[in-house]
This record gives structure tokens, sequence and C-alpha cells, in this order.
């Protein structure tokens, strides 16, 4: 049998979220890319594009999750957590929150994808020009470093491809120079 007529049969036709009876389809619980009976949901295509554009978001639309959070399928229960952090500043979803319980397993899943992690108070490394810096990015240095403990002088121009970023620290990012593994102030980078 598919797995999309196993989902239908679970979900008795509709939608496992907000109970839609139309346009509905199979949809894989990221990080999983895998048609997984136990890591998939049946969904509207209402829920399923409000999912993965969160600029589509209507908080109405999600008051669904009062009842669905409350479903026996883990993975029904790993979105409705997932859509509820997405929507805590409205409110309401922080005590539907506090309401839900998910063992440790299920915790781990929920956060796979970043959603209840604080963007606001997250740090944010900055190049020169104001321009947010992600791990894997290149920068090109904007002055001449003198580079403690490596005995050599970064020139201005160079190139650091693939950066990775101090989480700890704002104002400091990683790269290789010159065969070397060093520190770079990100007020002396700017992203190409």
């Amino acid at each position: 049998m598919s797995i999309e007529r196993e989902l239908q049969k679970r979900s008795n036709s509709t939608c496992e979220l907000c109970s839609a009876t139309e346009k509905l389809s199979v949809y894989n619980i990221p990080p999983n890319h895998e048609n997984q009976l136990e890591k998939s949901i049946y969904a509207c295509n209402t829920c399923i594009s409000q999912i993965e554009d969160p600029e589509l978001m209507d908080s109405n639309h999600w008051r669904c999750l009062n009842d669905c959070m409350w479903s026996e399928v883990k993975a029904v229960q790993i979105v409705s957590w997932r859509m509820l952090h997405r929507l805590k500043k409205e409110g309401w979803p922080q005590d539907l929150l506090d309401m839900m319980y998910l063992d440790e397993d299920d915790i781990a899943w929920a956060k796979a994808t970043g959603e209840a992690d604080d963007k606001e108070n997250a740090i944010k490394h900055l190049d020169v020009n104001g321009v947010q810096l992600q791990a894997g990015d290149s920068v090109v240095l904007i002055k001449d470093l003198n580079v403690k403990g490596a005995g050599f002088v970064a020139k201005r121009g160079s190139a650091v491809r693939n950066i990775s970023l101090t989480h700890d620290n704002a104002e400091h990012i990683e790269g290789r120079l010159n065969g070397q593994h060093i520190v770079i102030i990100t007020k002396y980078v700017k992203k190409t």
C-alpha cells in the first residue's frame, strides 16, 4: 500500500492539521526527505504553503493547533510544536506550548529545523557594511591585518572562503588564509 493511501486511511482523508478535505497531499516533515509514514503527515495546500513560507502565515488559520496538538500521531505533534513556536508572539500559542508534552527524542526532532531558536536575540555576525554573514560565506579583507601567532600579515583584498562563525562572539569569524586557520574581526571584512 502506498504511503498516500496509508495517510488517507490514518487521517480519514482530511488534513491532519486543520481538517480541510480538499487539495490534500503528503508532506514529509523536515529534515526528512523520504516518504516514511511515521515522518509524514497528510495536509492541505494552505497548511503546507504556510509551513514552508513563513511570509504567508495567517495566525487565525493556525487556531486549529488547539486540537491537532493533541493528536496521537507524533508527526502531527512535531508540526504543531513548530508552528506554535513560530506564532509565539501572538500570545495564545505560548499557553498551548506550556500544556504540550514531547519526550526528549521528539523535542530533538522538533528543534531540528531551528524553529524554536530565538532569532531576535541570536548573535548576528555583520560585515563592515552591515551585511549578515553566514557559515560558508566568502569574505574579502578590507585592511592589512597582522595575524598574531602566525607570523604574517594578511593583505587587504585577500579572500577568505568558507568561513565559520564564532557562536559566542558576534565580532569574530574563522577561516583559512595562507594555509593557517585564523580568527578575523568582522569589522575588517566585506562579504563577497
